[in-house]
């Protein structure tokens, strides 16, 4: 069983990116509503956040709820948004003990008011928080980052704000949500499928994927443990040969 003592911390990855997909699967199997399943899930998060801080991982980001999701049923992104500001409410405390600075990206004028505030609060009370940086994605969607980040850039091309010859990365990764992140060393997706469901595709560029046939309320210490190995077993070469970085 692998626990969090097996890991050495050479070659850590700095930010570890989840799809925590598998939540309605999870509670289906079990003959249980999809709430089930969310409800289970919002405990796997407390538990990789821990994880993740003993490990001293500094950046961690959820896929939480995307722009996609509003398309189910409303009963269920009722309840999601319920479980968003109850949890938020809970871990609070949690969040201050682990020195935990909550962040997030996506649209959130669109969130429920409710989840909204409790969001901005949580965020405010956390800010000087210098452990690691949790990211939530909510009502988030790459491509809708980077339609809107084209649109910033061309109004300051148009206004001579910046001339078209200087857009470079830096400059794009500027007009991103998240501009305050560095790039994803490794994407972890749950529940068995392999696809990137339109999350941090810019981002991701050169992360390691991990895709792990579990459904996201099973996902243990044991799994991320495991995850985390096989990312440090793996040689990341940014388009250099092996001898090159050696």
């Amino acid at each position: 069983m692998g626990k969090i003592a097996d890991i050495t911390d050479k070659n850590l990855p700095h930010h570890i990116a989840i799809i925590m997909d598998g939540n309605g699967r999870w509670a289906k199997q079990k003959g249980k509503l999809r709430v089930f399943g969310h409800e289970n899930g919002v405990k796997t998060v407390r538990t990789a956040v821990e994880n993740c801080v003993q490990l001293k991982i500094e950046y961690l980001t959820l896929y939480t709820f995307s722009t996609e999701n509003w398309k189910r049923p409303k009963l269920e992104v009722d309840t999601l948004m319920r479980l968003l500001v109850s949890s938020l409410k809970k871990e609070l405390k949690t969040f201050i003990k682990n020195n935990v600075r909550l962040n997030t990206i996506g649209d959130i004028m669109h969130l429920p008011k409710k989840a909204h505030d409790e969001l901005l609060e949580v965020m405010e009370k956390t800010r000087k928080n210098t452990g690691m940086t949790l990211t939530l994605a909510l009502n988030y969607g790459a491509r809708e980052e980077l339609k809107n980040a084209v649109k910033q850039i061309s109004i300051k091309v148009k206004n001579n704000i910046i001339s078209p010859e200087s857009i470079d990365e830096t400059i794009i990764n500027t007009h991103l949500y998240t501009h305050n992140l560095p790039d994803v060393d490794l994407l972890i997706r749950t529940s068995g499928e392999h696809r990137i469901s339109n999350f941090l595709l810019w981002q991701i560029a050169y992360a390691e994927l991990y895709f792990i046939d579990v459904f996201w309320p099973d996902f243990s210490e044991e799994h991320l443990v495991k995850a985390i190995q096989n990312y440090q077993n793996r040689e990341r070469r940014f388009g250099k040969t092996s001898e090159q970085l050696n």
